[in-house]
């Protein structure tokens, strides 16, 4: 099977010859270190050597996506944001036309020539693309994090109308996008990160409220156009896994081995058989402080307990300089075998 057959066929939970590999997105500050140890100067050059399934690409954050003749970005949150929990410019919005009045991206502002470049050269590899969409945490970044909760209780309709503007943005944006890629990308891949190390951020009535049919939208969005769907969260999710399957999740990372209720065992008895995986390689341990014995033994049991419809990865993709090179070499030689 090619990479892009075999991740076709985890996703879809139908049998391929192997489980799948990704290495992640590591950090830019790590890539020198890798570069050094494998003898490569890029990262597909990387990918290559250790025998990776998956490409990634969000035209989101690529320069040329998005060309506002004043040079502005598509949510400039972070351009007057120190810190997460800093208040965003919507802390002291009362009213929906507060909302409205906001200076909203322009979807005729895109430019897809580059990314659609990218996945034409991409190979025989899985491409998961499409916008990223991390839209829970742009509503939660605009208000800020405490206005944010707060306001889903005393103002409900500001909430609401920042989600339909910010969100409404990303389904016209995607329409685009998924229109003009067709069959150069197999899934679309996009990101929210719903938990913490112990629980959720938001209770499940909230979600259900204020994220779950937007995320619908998206997920039926990508279903139409063919593409299999594939979600980011980080953190303890597995009180709504089993919602987000019924809200057409097909592939879940990145499986954060450690936070509360995402071990290997749990997912594989509760889950096993109804969604795939990627991901659950843990960074905040062993992947850190563990031999590459330690890990090849890790991503077998993995693999046993997870497998077929896995696709083994770091449990989270921006692998940091604190990564050796030699865990990482163990990852994909035990994921390949």
């Amino acid at each position: 099977m090619t990479s892009r057959e075999r991740i076709r066929a985890i996703i879809a939970r139908k049998p391929a010859d192997r489980c799948g590999f990704w290495l992640g997105n590591p950090h830019p500050d790590t890539l020198p270190v890798y570069f050094k140890y494998f003898g490569v100067t890029t990262l597909e050059a990387l990918q290559q050597k250790l025998g990776d399934d998956f490409r990634w690409l969000t035209p989101q954050y690529l320069a040329t996506t998005y060309r506002h003749p004043e040079g502005k970005g598509l949510f400039d949150i972070w351009k007057y944001k120190k810190f997460l929990g800093e208040a965003g410019p919507f802390s002291q919005f009362e009213s929906v036309k507060e909302v409205e009045n906001y200076d909203w991206p322009d979807p005729s502002y895109l430019d897809f020539a580059e990314g659609m470049g990218i996945l034409r050269n991409a190979g025989s590899v899985y491409r998961a693309s499409g916008f990223w969409m991390p839209f829970f945490h742009d509503v939660m970044d605009l208000f800020g994090v405490e206005e944010f909760m707060t306001k889903m209780f005393t103002n409900p309709d500001v909430v609401h109308a920042t989600f339909r503007r910010v969100c409404g943005f990303y389904e016209e944006a995607n329409e685009r996008f998924l229109s003009a890629a067709g069959d150069l990308m197999d899934g679309l891949f996009f990101g929210n990160d719903f938990g913490t190390q112990r629980d959720l951020m938001l209770g499940p009535g909230q979600l259900e409220e204020f994220v779950f049919p937007w995320f619908k939208r998206f997920t039926d969005q990508a279903h139409r156009h063919g593409y299999q769907v594939i979600l980011h969260s980080c953190g303890s999710i597995v009180r709504i896994i089993d919602r987000l399957v019924e809200l057409g999740v097909d592939c879940l990372h990145p499986l954060q081995a450690r936070a509360w209720g995402m071990d290997a065992e749990t997912l594989a008895d509760r889950f096993g058989g109804h969604i795939a995986f990627l991901g659950g390689v843990d960074t905040q341990d062993l992947l850190v402080n563990g031999t590459p014995e330690t890990v090849k033994a890790e991503v077998r049991r993995l693999k046993r307990l997870l497998g077929p419809h896995l696709i083994v990865s770091p449990s989270h993709e921006a692998l940091l300089p604190n990564v050796p090179p030699q865990n990482v070499a163990a990852m994909a030689e035990a994921a390949v075998e």
